[in-house]
């Protein structure tokens, strides 16, 4: 998905240079395809060749992307360890598979705080004259897993505030106070400390 990404980026922005510009999203390379079309003669001939090339490539990764999302959502229904995980409000199948691919045993941390913290999810210890104090994120972790947990969590708030009302917990609160993003790590955070004790303890997430 980043390689498909990256591949967009810079079909948007050599399009851009010729007054060819379409709405951020993979969903949008249609229109991008469709405007090329439009030009007719008014797009220069190795313009239109890079471009296609590009579309081309865009299209092949969409075609394996989409079979292996395909391919997760099947495994999650099957698989215990994955449909447990799924269970997390905000987990999917991408995220699940992520964490069982790229994470070691989750029992292997002595809690979930470790394993917040070997995801880059927790703040930097730093201390001046003997007195503790919080930094930013370490960002140190696992990079893939850490970003899924992040969407998953942005996607969560985005929910809550189409909804309108704040509901009154600790994200209600906390969304009252913080920046979206600020409250989405923290969520995250607190996510990979719930995936933690789910593993650990063979449950599956139940609301308090």
């Amino acid at each position: 998905m980043r390689q498909r990404t990256q591949l967009i980026n810079a079909l948007r922005g050599h399009l851009a240079e010729f007054g060819i510009v379409a709405p951020v999203g993979a969903t949008n390379v249609t229109r991008l395809e469709e405007a090329i079309g439009a030009e007719g003669d008014d797009l220069p001939p190795v313009v239109r060749e890079m471009a296609g090339f590009y579309i081309e490539q865009i299209k092949a990764l969409t075609v394996r992307i989409d079979g292996l999302v395909q391919r997760l959502q099947s495994a999650s229904r099957t698989d215990a360890f994955l449909r447990r995980l799924c269970t997390l409000p905000g987990v999917g199948p991408v995220t699940a598979g992520a964490l069982a691919a790229f994470a070691p045993d989750l029992r292997t941390f002595s809690d979930g705080r470790n394993f917040a913290a070997w995801l880059g999810l927790v703040p930097k210890q730093l201390s001046s004259g003997g007195k503790p104090r919080l930094g930013g994120m370490s960002r140190m972790g696992q990079d893939d897993i850490r970003r899924l947990l992040i969407i998953g969590a942005m996607s969560r708030i985005r929910w809550i505030c189409r909804r309108g009302a704040t509901p009154d917990n600790w994200l209600g609160r906390l969304l009252l106070r913080k920046p979206r993003m600020v409250a989405a790590v923290a969520l995250a955070n607190k996510m990979a400390r719930t995936l933690w004790a789910m593993v650990v303890k063979q449950q599956d997430y139940r609301t308090a």
